[in-house]
Parts: structure tokens; sequence; C-alpha cells
């Protein structure tokens, strides 16, 4: 099979999954669970229900790959079913914005994307409130609702438009110059939807010039960076760094940060944060 044979079968388990998330949108309750140490995060029965049905399908339809998910079959921790880190290995958040999905503002979405060697190649995000289904595969670009997309192709100009998600917390407890930089000024456009992924796929959908995660993980990057990338745009960590290929040995939840930009808009973010660390 192609990654586009690949796709074809993602984007309708995305959907299905979807519509089991908008059964319970705002009508679920928020627990905890804690997988790293002093790292507590919001969970609910739906992610858990959401996630089983994508790991189902995913076994079944691709046995020999490697699944890693956002929750695990008990709700304590996370899925890591990496057989080898070097070979295909999905990646899932059931529900990237679950605070978002709890109190009922819609900005929430499926995520399910591939690493194949270390490196996005196939990604999908569905919005799920608007029926929103973004998608690519690598070497066939990318999609809104079967659409082409691209990212800006300017600088950070009066006219564009930064997505920051809400966490901008360093590890040290402290927030870095440049977000108080961002923050404060008015020329650039500042929006925080809180789902990293859908921020994200604003750059490629080409409403937003750039699109900044502090405290993702490794689920909150694998789609939406698949679809950016083929959208035209690229995907760094925060000071420039190489994202891909990523390292799966040992991975256990740790952070994964990354700017999400079109080239010319990412010149001139990271320009500001190197600057202003």
């Amino acid at each position: 099979m192609s990654l586009k044979d690949d796709l074809d079968v993602i984007i309708p388990l995305a959907r299905s999954a979807g519509a089991i998330a908008r059964e319970h949108f705002g009508q679920v309750a928020r627990l905890t669970k804690t997988h790293a140490a002093a790292d507590e995060e919001a969970v609910t029965l739906a992610d858990r229900a959401v996630q089983a049905h994508i790991v189902a399908a995913l076994r079944s339809r691709f046995a020999g790959d490697g699944i890693i998910g956002e929750e695990d079959e008990t709700g304590a921790g996370i899925t890591v079913d990496c057989k080898d880190p070097q070979g295909r290995n999905w990646v899932i958040d059931p529900i990237d914005g679950t605070n978002n999905f709890i109190a009922g503002l819609g900005h929430f979405a499926v995520c399910i994307g591939l690493l194949d060697r270390g490196h996005a190649v196939l990604g999908v995000v569905y919005d799920v409130t608007r029926d929103e289904m973004y998608a690519a595969a690598k070497g066939f670009g990318a999609t809104l609702n079967g659409m082409p997309i691209s990212v800006p192709a300017g600088p950070m100009s009066p006219a564009a438009m930064l997505m920051m998600t809400s966490n901008l917390i360093k590890p040290d407890g402290t927030a870095p110059a440049w977000a108080g930089r961002f923050i404060s000024q008015t020329t650039w456009k500042l929006r925080i939807l809180g789902s990293a992924a859908v921020e994200a796929v604003m750059v490629a959908r080409g409403v937003a010039h750039a699109a900044i995660t502090v405290n993702g993980k490794l689920w909150d990057c694998i789609a939406p960076a698949a679809i950016v990338l083929e959208a035209g745009g690229t995907i760094s960590g925060l000071r420039g760094e190489p994202v891909f290929p990523f390292d799966l040995c040992d991975y256990n939840g740790a952070k994964v940060p990354y700017l999400s930009a079109g080239p010319r808009a990412a010149e001139d973010i990271l320009r500001e944060m190197k600057d202003h660390p």
C-alpha cells in the first residue's frame, strides 16, 4: 500500500472517531492523570473511548505498525506500543483540546499521524465541530475537505496572524521574554484557540503565518506537522533545531515544543525568539 492508500483508510477512521467525540461534547466530567512527574493532565472517558476506537482499527488494518497514544486502557498513562522505533508508528491524540471539549468550546480535534523512520509522513486533523478534515501524505500535498491548501508565502507583517497555545511556561516556571513581547505588541495579530493541532493547521490552511506550541507532546505534533510540511511550511524546534527525524527510543511523554510556519515567517519568528529568549 502507498501512503495515499493509508490516508484513504485514516480519513474515514478520523471521521468515525469524531462522531464518538461529538456525542459527548460538553457533557463529560474532567478527570486527571499523571504519567510524568508534576505533569497532571485533563482527560475524559470520551478521550479513552475515541482512542480505543482508533487503536482497534489500526491494529486490525496495520498489525505490524507501532502505536503511540495520549491515553492508555486504564486511564493512568499513555500508550507506547513501539515495536520498531525506526519503523512505522502511528501517533494518536484522540481529542486535542480536551479542556475546550469539557467546557463546550468547539475548538478540538481528532489527530492521527504516522511516523516512518522518525519522519512525519502522514497526518489527519479532524476539526470535529466544524466538520473540517485536514489531511496530508508525503508527496501528495495537503488538503482541507479534499481541496488543496498551502501556507502563507510572505513574512510576518501587520496583516500576519500568529497562533500561540495557552501554556507558555518553560520548565523553570517562567515565561520566555519573546512571549511577553508578542503578547504586548499589536502589530502581529495573536490568537489562542486551546488546541495545538488546530492552531498548527491554521498555518497549513493559509490563515495564520505561524503557530507556536511550547508544552505540547508528540501526539500534539505529528499529524499537524505532516500537514504543514505538505502545505509548503516548516516545522522546527523553538530555536530552529530540527524536530525530525524524531527518536522514539524510550519515549515516555516528554514535551515536544515546535514552531509551524511559512518559510519566510519562520525566519522572523525564530529571529525574535533568539534575540529575546
